[in-house]
């Protein structure tokens, strides 16, 4: 009878700290983005000193043999984890980084520490505070207790010490007490976790399976994390990479040769998702794992060769698709496509796929950088408008890559992209669809930043203003209050006043205009019909204002309308301006390919 493929194990607290400390057991968490909060490793130490579960871990005996690359240790031992960690990495990250006193690096790559406070006498903990730290009546940071060495009567004598220094004479009971508290916090190093370890000989796809149905009440497991272990194991050259760029990509820099910019941050596993889709034309992240252990994705047979091979293709894709050129030409597309800022951005898996043909384009259909950049610039405003990759993305953009299939040159490529253009904003769409899209009141609506794309492609004004949208909109142009205000042309307080107090009726986007905040103070709470004149009066000298209004789809005589009928044309008017700045991109010339 074949040995079963999982089996429970118990492991203490000081033995998983002190195997991730020599590298025993694989913990890639400590050198990745830690998402959870100093609250939540407290209720983690809080329920552990009351002997409360807390989860299940889930490790996976490491089935590499001595010629791959493992995940490097932490402290000073062993380079070769017998155990790789699938499930519990936060909780794991939080009692290493504790008990160690090692700092984590935030979801912004920052370093800190965490810190743990700790009552002997009422036996409850907080996250730090300056305040607690001043307090003798609270251990202000438990990580001191487990670094520092002496037996834990030693630990309780300084405590007492101190607080009979700031308090005078204690009594036996409550000595008792905290004397008590303290061993408990301690004994925490012997708290048992029940476990759940995989044998070496399952494969890719049990494990896989496993890790993504597995959600033992921390952060929610998904194959994008299993992947970037596996990276870990096999090539982590390529993780650290992955994990360097996203990094930099937070960071504000002057530096020419950094990838920070004012559309997107990716993670390492958006950047693994354009690899794998350049290399291999595939969009499911289980693909990914497929490549990592040598497996043909078209016939399913697994040799250490394909994996070799698969490989050199994978670490080909991720070198382009790390090259900062690369990443600086495609974020010019979203530029061209009237995108000024990270605001505008709804869809960060959009993005990412939009960088994905791209690269294509560029890598195997050998497009000019005008053609490139335009096509680029077409399919992420069309995209983006449309929600392409808003519901199932993965099988969306699985079927977009399967469709390039038999296409065999670049001319071939732009008119497949365009003909999906077409076939996707037809007549019905700007006539009838995009204006049901406006009636809306949603506050990160695809639609409502696609015309402010719009706007910016037929380089508009702000309204009221002699500044321009492009301008106002950029990225770099921040400050300590946003430049632009989205105004309600029929303002809430005057709408509750003629009786409409729904805020989904007051936030419709068909009721927005983009106007400075100095004016939309001065606007306040006025009608329309008050302000509109008003504002009217000081743009006389300026003869493009009747441009601007056309532009900003304002119907003749809109500042008397019902607000009902003024929702009902500019629906239609903004879905005509987006239209015009849309063709305007259209025709826009360029040669097909190099």
């Amino acid at each position: 009878m074949p040995a079963p493929l999982i089996k429970p194990i118990s492991c203490s607290v000081e033995w998983l700290v002190s195997d991730i400390d020599h590298g025993n057991l694989g913990l890639p968490d400590i050198q990745r983005p830690f998402v959870w909060s100093n609250a939540q490793v407290r209720d983690l130490f809080d329920s552990m000193f009351r002997g409360y579960p807390v989860g299940f871990l889930l490790f996976w005996a490491a089935p590499f043999n001595s010629g791959n690359r493992q995940i490097g240790s932490l402290g000073h031992g062993t380079d070769n984890p017998s155990l790789l960690i699938i499930d519990g990495q936060q909780r794991l990250t939080s009692l290493y980084a504790v008990m160690k006193g090692r700092p984590v690096l935030d979801k912004n790559f920052s370093e800190r520490r965490i810190k743990i406070a700790f009552h002997p006498e009422k036996g409850i903990f907080e996250v730090s505070t300056p305040a607690l730290e001043r307090s003798p009546e609270w251990i202000s940071d438990i990580s001191e207790l487990f670094v520092r060495s002496g037996s834990s009567r030693k630990h309780i004598n300084n405590f007492l010490d101190c607080l009979k220094k700031s308090q005078g004479e204690i009594s036996p009971e409550r000595e008792e007490v905290m004397a008590e508290n303290i061993e408990r916090l301690l004994g925490i190093k012997s708290y048992s976790f029940s476990a759940l370890e995989i044998d070496k000989e399952a494969d890719e796809e049990l494990v896989s399976d496993i890790f993504v149905r597995v959600n033992s009440g921390g952060q929610k497991l998904n194959q994008s994390d299993f992947i970037l272990t596996l990276m870990s194991v096999f090539w982590d050259e390529g993780r650290a990479a992955l994990e360097n760029f996203c990094r930099a990509s937070r960071i504000p820099s002057a530096d020419e040769g950094s990838p920070y910019n004012y559309f997107y941050a990716p993670d390492p596993s958006d950047l693994l998702r354009v690899s794998i889709g350049l290399a291999f034309k595939r969009a499911r992240l289980k693909y990914a794992y497929q490549v990592l252990r040598g497996k043909d994705l078209e016939t399913g047979d697994m040799t250490p060769e394909r994996r070799e091979a698969q490989f050199l293709l994978l670490k080909e894709a991720q070198g382009k698709v790390l090259a900062l050129q690369n990443w600086k030409d495609f974020l010019r597309c979203l530029y061209t496509a009237g995108f000024r800022n990270e605001k505008m951005i709804t869809s960060g898996v959009g993005l990412i796929y939009a960088y994905t043909f791209f690269l294509i384009g560029k890598y195997d259909y050998a497009l000019s950088g005008d053609a490139l950049r335009l096509v680029t610039a077409r399919w992420f405003f069309m995209s983006s408008l449309t929600a392409r990759y808003s519901s199932s993305p993965e099988s969306r953009m699985e079927q977009d890559l399967a469709n390039l299939r038999g296409i065999q040159n670049g001319s071939a490529f732009l008119d497949h992209l365009n003909r999906v253009i077409r076939d996707t904003l037809t007549d019905d769409y700007w006539n009838i669809t995009l204006p049901n899209e406006f009636a809306s009141a949603a506050a990160r609506s695809p639609a409502l930043y696609a015309y402010y794309a719009a706007l910016v492609l037929l380089d508009a004004h702000v309204l009221f203003s002699d500044l321009k949208i492009a301008d106002m909109l950029d990225g770099t142009m921040r400050g300590g209050r946003d430049a632009l205000e989205r105004h309600h042309l029929f303002p809430k307080a005057y709408l509750q006043r003629i009786g409409i107090d729904s805020d989904r009726d007051r936030n419709q986007i068909a009721n927005y205009a983009l106007v400075e905040w100095d004016r939309n103070v001065d606007i306040a709470d006025d009608a329309p019909a008050d302000y509109f004149p008003r504002q009217m009066a000081k743009h006389t000298h300026r003869p493009e204002i009747q441009e601007d209004l056309r532009l900003h789809a304002l119907p003749e005589g809109w500042e008397s309308m019902q607000y009902a009928d003024f929702l009902e044309k500019r629906r239609i008017l903004m879905a005509h301006i987006m239209r015009e700045g849309f063709e305007k991109l259209q025709q826009v010339s360029c040669p097909e390919s190099s």
